[in-house]
This record gives structure tokens, sequence and C-alpha cells, in this order.
């Protein structure tokens, strides 16, 4: 998704809008700021998919939803929009979900935001499984892969099951685990080293990489806060510059 609007509508979502403007560097985003009575305009201008693939709105969703019903057409003439709250806990994929590319607009929004990412289309609520992924810098692709597989593997689990694969904001941009996202089809998800290190939960906990980095662990963690109830069916595996665990909800 290249071209983006982030609007927003009062002092919280414009410091919102920033950070989701900083966070899609490699993105065109354009931030619109308008008054509540001049919003009717500005969607009349922006809900046009030639002019922006994605729109992510900052306000309560109902606000969103009033402002976009007169111009919806069908899921793939519509531009993908996302709803994010005044707080940015929730990242929310409205509209064009799948198809329109919304759910991964809410996920990326979510990473940047530290916040959660809502979608509820079918297709993704039906998967349950998250692979949590620790690895060196400078990782290839190829061998990420083959991690995940060899855990899939264990697991005795498909891997249209898997929802997400999730890692640390420190790997957030680590070449080989993006591109291993990508090619799997499998979005990534970015938990921050704070929710880690505040983590109640039990996991694998390591003497090495609290030295290294601040935090216990990385893949158990990781895969345990990216779910809902998350469980452990696969704890960490140490593997080639790789460490991989698996959890499942509910």
């Amino acid at each position: 998704m290249k071209k983006i609007a982030v609007v927003a509508i009062n002092k919280n979502g414009r410091e919102i809008a920033k950070i989701i403007k900083h966070g899609f560097r490699q993105q065109e985003v354009s931030c619109f700021n308008p008054s509540p009575g001049q919003l009717k305009d500005l969607v009349t201008g922006i809900f046009d998919k030639d002019k922006f693939e994605g729109i992510i709105f900052i306000m309560a969703m109902g606000i969103a939803v009033r402002m976009i019903a007169p111009y919806l057409k069908n899921k793939y003439r519509d531009p993908a929009v996302v709803v994010v709250d005044d707080f940015s806990r929730y990242a929310i994929s409205l509209l064009s979900g799948h198809e329109g590319g919304a759910n991964n607009l809410a996920i990326q929004t979510a990473n940047i935001l530290d916040a959660e990412p809502v979608i509820t289309t079918a297709t993704e609520a039906l998967k349950d499984t998250i692979i949590g992924i620790g690895c060196r810098k400078g990782i290839k692709k190829e061998d990420v892969v083959s991690g995940i597989k060899k855990a899939l593997r264990k697991a005795r689990c498909p891997l249209k099951r898997v929802r997400y694969l999730a890692t640390i904001d420190l790997k957030a941009k680590e070449k080989g685990l993006c591109e291993a996202s990508q090619t799997l089809g499998v979005p990534l998800r970015i938990i921050s080293r704070i929710r880690i290190k505040h983590y109640q939960g039990a996991y694998t906990k390591s003497a090495f990489v609290l030295k290294k980095i601040g935090i216990e662990g990385v893949c158990e963690p990781c895969a345990l806060l990216a779910g809902k109830r998350a469980k452990l069916i696969v704890p960490k595996m140490k593997l080639s510059g790789l460490t991989v665990a698996i959890a499942r909800e509910n």
C-alpha cells in the first residue's frame, strides 16, 4: 500500500498521526487535521482508491462509519479503512479488510503504535496459532522459513492455521524475517520490549538474552503476547541463528 491518508480531529489524534506517519516511512502518507465541521467535506475529497489506497481515521468508530457510509461501493473498489481510538489502544480493520488490504494495514498500524489489531474477517478469525521468533542479526529468509516449517511439523500444525509471526521491536526491520513473512503470507506482529518486560506469564528465561537486550526471552513471550489466552504448544526451539516457539489461542 503506497498512498495512505491519516485523519485526526483532536490534539491526541494529531500526536498519534505523527507517530503513524513516522512509522510508515516507506509509504506516501498524508495527514489531515480538519475541524469536526470540515470532516465531511474532507472525506468527500479523499474517499477514492485512486487517491488513497488506505485511510486511517483516529477517532471513534461511529464517527468514521457515518462519514464514509455515503461513499461505499464494494470491497474491490473502496479504499482500505482502519480506525484507531484516541488512546491508540486498538487498530481496527473496518472496511475492505481482506481484498482491500485493511487487515494488513491494521496490523502494520498496530505494530507502529504498540496497539492491538482488531481483525474480524472470517478467513482470519479461524486462525488461532502464533509463531514467536527470535533471531540473530542478518539472518537469511531461507533459515527463518526452514525453522518455522520445522516447528510446525513438531506441532503437527498446517501453515494455513497460523495467524501471525511475532517478534520483538528490535527485529521489526530485520530483512530476512520480513521477507519470510511475505514469502509465507503470514503477517508479522511486533511486540515491544516494554510489554515483554512487564509480562507475568511463564516462559523460558535466559540470562544471556537479559544481558544482551534487557529482557529474559523473545520467541515464547512474543508468541504468547500476540494471541488471546494463548498457551505454548511448542516451547522454545533453538536452531541455527534462530529461536522459534508456537502458541495457540484458547
